[in-house]
């Protein structure tokens, strides 16, 4: 049985607050980031070229679209037609599996690569200046509370670590 301090409830409510207000922000960043990589694309191509990216990462031959829709947790239709414009934005093509012909994967093209690090490395700098400015007992207690908090809400989520 959990015991609720009678302020508990009202410091649930303020949490729940804050991430309302870190979520609504984080879709606004998404859009911002997408539109970095290219004007036309919106904050779902954002997760889709990331996970792409993801699986290019080290010298990776590509990733399956089954893969970023596992990953994601999206329909594969809906991923189909994501990817569909990205690779008519010239981002992403499709290439031949090595290890299976007859499958393709997904990878960055030279222009989508191009500009989607350039995006990485101007949003990694403003998120870096922006805590730049928190002492290193802040920086370990928000490091240690987000690892607590994904490790907790990735109980239904089959592609978290556990």
């Amino acid at each position: 049985m959990v015991v609720h301090h009678p302020d508990q409830a009202d410091l649930l409510a303020d949490v729940e607050q804050e991430l309302s207000v870190l979520f609504r922000r984080a879709r606004s960043a998404s859009m911002l980031l997408a539109r970095r990589v290219h004007p036309e694309m919106d904050a779902a191509g954002y997760a889709l070229i990331s996970q792409v990216e993801v699986g290019t990462a080290g010298g990776g031959a590509g990733v399956r679209a089954s893969d970023v829709a596992q990953a994601l947790g999206l329909d594969k239709s809906t991923v189909s037609r994501g990817l569909a414009q990205l690779e008519n934005l010239g981002l992403i093509e499709r290439v031949g599996d090595p290890d299976d012909g007859r499958a393709r994967l997904l990878r960055l093209t030279a222009t989508g690569s191009a500009r989607f690090d350039a995006m990485r490395a101007q949003r990694q700098t403003e998120f870096r200046a922006i805590l730049a400015r928190w002492d290193t007992t802040d920086l370990n207690d928000l490091a240690r509370l987000l690892t607590r908090l994904n490790t907790d809400l990735s109980w239904g989520d089959p592609a978290a670590p556990r």
